[in-house]
């Protein structure tokens, strides 16, 4: 037989089947039995005179027998006695096999093979050892899975024994709303839905979405992690610029929280308040470059870029601003818990409430709607009562957006006992528009469409009772021509968008302007068709609705509150600026804060500069106009510095004004001289 079908022999004998209980015999060995099984190997890997005196003997075809090495022989029934691994034999121990050719050629290649195989005996026990050690190790872990699953089961059975008992001694349990700690707040803001690639991801997929971004550089370092933006490398390095939150008060189960301003950055806040009077963004870049995290610049430069069409670097420069604010937040201030108060009387909390408004924009613009919902219910978690941006006119559009239908639906149940949401036109038409879309979906039961078609074609029957004037404008946004019998009626017609009050009239405006395309599809249109033509039925029928209605439109929207003027304001719809009051649009009205509070809590001063004017200086006041740098006596430094300017001083400053001025006059009425005079070219002198 060939040395090569000798170790495919011992390859298969080499414990190549998977292991089993009996591997463990090569641990358990003594060297002694292992010295007497295996004898060991001298130098250059032979055996040595006293180490092999017993042999092997293998059988042929025709039933002679091979001795080897030694002066014993081991019979086949030795053979079938000697220990093995897994019902095989030892490395030491040759099967029966078919021997050709004569005793010489057989007895060199089985001492052959035996050297090959003993050189790799020695590896052999060590590699079943370790596969054998492991194989015990995955025994025990599934047993302690086991034994952990069944206690574990064991436990909870236990537990609703106990439960049972405890209703059985009470008698039956009484049906009942679950406990509030298993309902989530109607303003709970989950951390995912912060991040506008989790929706992006669910839109295009993750590989769209991470495939072009580069792995984060280690070399910048960022203080901590933070929900609102991720950190980037463009950014400038962060240094505190002297901006915190404390704690004012915890009392019912809320935390009332105050953003506070180091004296640098009060500093800063002046040099910026200088720059925007000033009317020059180039003042603002400077200022950024000293400090660029301050953040009230950032969002008053990220107006500038936006205005300028420069969304990407407007965006960033937002994403900024809400990086430093949440690198002062108090350790206990939280965004998902709802508990959180932010007072927008203080004008250090109102750059928070602007940087997360200009985010939802921007989310919503970039085609995020769900986590711009998600910004939504931040803002208005921060103070829900007072509301200052008036973020009930805006999350129902963003719901339906989102396709949250159930959650719009929540929010108008659990507030309108003690907020009158139906008396707002945004959510008197967009609670049927929920219901009506929720009505579409397939994963509903028969049901539950009916139901809720229902109730969708109650509410939006209240709707038009009660704002008439929406249907037309509405209607014309989307394209449509109503039918002569609603085109001719009375109630619909133009008296109806006429007569309602300003205050009505700015809210339908912004509403319409917002989210008259959520109507345009071909089923919604004409389901409202059907419901128009049956409240028609009921004003002609004279319902009495229709003129209590009427009655509450004259008395309830008499003039509209200031955070609703603020609100339009940052919409920037055009619909519903032009219905603002003239009181509001006279004024003017600051990028970095809109309309502030009548009622401001101050924390700091900011040093009054005299004015001109209260010198009753005429001259100096023209000036003034001419040149915006020109200070007079007794007028303060714009850098702070103590002191005004030395009378001599303030004269200098005014001659070398009135030179430059001259300088720039040109008389042309002298170039016209030569021409009437000639002759007189040398008479001048």
């Amino acid at each position: 037989m060939s040395r090569r079908a000798l170790r495919r022999l011992r390859g298969e004998q080499r414990g190549q089947e998977p292991l089993g209980p009996s591997a463990l015999q090569f641990v358990l060995h003594d060297d002694d039995d292992v010295e007497e099984e295996c004898p060991k190997r001298g130098p250059g890997g032979r055996h040595p005179r006293g180490a092999g005196k017993e042999g092997v003997r293998v059988n042929n075809r025709r039933g002679h027998s091979i001795q080897g090495r030694g002066n014993s022989l081991i019979n086949i029934e030795d053979l079938d006695e000697a220990p093995g691994v897994n019902g095989e034999r030892t490395d030491c121990l040759l099967v029966d096999a078919v021997v050709s050719g004569n005793k010489r050629r057989a007895q060199s290649g089985h001492s052959e093979s035996t050297r090959g195989g003993d050189a790799a005996d020695t590896a052999v026990p060590s590699e079943q050892s370790n596969a054998s050690s492991k194989l015990r190790k995955k025994k025990r872990k599934q047993k302690n899975k086991k034994n952990a699953g069944e206690t574990s089961e064991n436990g909870l059975e236990d537990i609703d024994r106990i439960l049972e008992r405890i209703e059985d001694a009470s008698g039956a349990s009484r049906p009942g709303p679950p406990p509030l700690s298993t309902k989530k707040h109607v303003l709970y803001v989950e951390h995912r839905h912060l991040n506008p690639d989790t929706e992006l991801k669910r839109y295009f997929g993750a590989r769209a979405v991470l495939g072009e971004q580069r792995p984060r550089q280690r070399q910048r370092v960022y203080p901590k992690c933070t929900w609102l933006t991720t950190p980037k490398s463009t950014w400038p390095r962060y240094t505190k610029p002297g901006l915190s939150m404390r704690l004012l008060e915890s009392r019912k189960g809320r935390s009332a929280f105050a953003f506070e301003h180091s004296e640098e950055y009060q500093q800063t806040q002046h040099k910026f308040l200088a720059a925007v009077e000033s009317m020059e963004p180039n003042n603002i870049v400077v200022l950024l470059q000293s400090s660029p995290y301050h953040v009230d610049s950032l969002l008053q430069l990220s107006d500038a870029c936006r205005f300028q069409e420069d969304q990407e670097t407007a965006r960033d420069l937002v994403e900024r601003a809400l990086y430093s604010m949440e690198c002062a937040f108090h350790p206990l201030f939280s965004l998902t818990s709802g508990t959180c108060r932010l007072d927008y009387r203080r004008p250090e909390n109102r750059s928070f409430y602007l940087a997360l408004y200009k985010q939802m924009s921007f989310l919503e613009k970039r085609g995020c709607p769900r986590t711009a919902l998600e910004y939504c219910k931040l803002i208005l978690s921060l103070e829900p009562d007072e509301d200052p941006l008036c973020m009930l006119l805006l999350i129902d559009h963003l719901a339906l957006r989102a396709r949250s239908y159930e959650y719009l639906i929540r929010l108008f149940e659990e507030w309108e006992a003690h907020r009158n949401l139906s008396q707002l036109p945004n959510f008197a038409f967009s609670v049927p528009l929920a219901y009506f879309l929720l009505s579409q979906q397939a994963d509903l039961s028969e049901q539950e469409v009916s139901s809720a078609r229902e109730e969708a074609s109650v509410r939006i029957q209240q709707a038009l009772t009660m704002f008439p004037g929406v249907l037309m404008p509405l209607l014309e946004y989307c394209s449509v021509r109503p039918d002569a019998t609603v085109a001719t009626h009375h109630f619909f017609g133009p008296d109806a968008e006429i007569s309602q009050p300003p205050a009505l009239s700015q809210l339908v405006s912004l509403y319409l302007g917002r989210s008259h395309f959520l109507w345009k599809e071909p089923a919604t249109i004409n389901w409202l068709e059907e419901n128009v033509h049956k409240v028609l039925q009921a004003v002609d029928a004279g319902d009495p609705a229709v003129e209590a209605c009427e009655s509450r439109r004259k008395v309830l929207y008499q003039r509209a509150p200031r955070n609703i003027h603020r609100h339009v304001v940052l919409s920037e719809i055009k619909e519903a600026v032009a219905a603002l009051p003239p009181d509001v649009t006279t004024q003017s009205v600051l990028g970095f804060d809109p309309l502030p509070p009548l009622d401001t809590i101050y924390s700091y001063v900011r040093p009054e500069r005299l004015s001109p004017v209260s010198h009753g200086n005429t001259i100096a006041l023209f000036f003034r106009s001419l040149l915006p740098n020109y200070t007079v006596e007794g007028e303060r430094l714009e850098d702070g510095g103590p002191g005004g300017l030395h009378h001599d001083q303030g004269l200098n400053r005014l001659m070398l004004a009135v030179r430059d001025m001259m300088a720039n006059f040109h008389f042309h009425d002298l170039e016209v001289l030569p021409e009437e005079h000639p002759e007189g070219d040398g008479e001048w002198d």
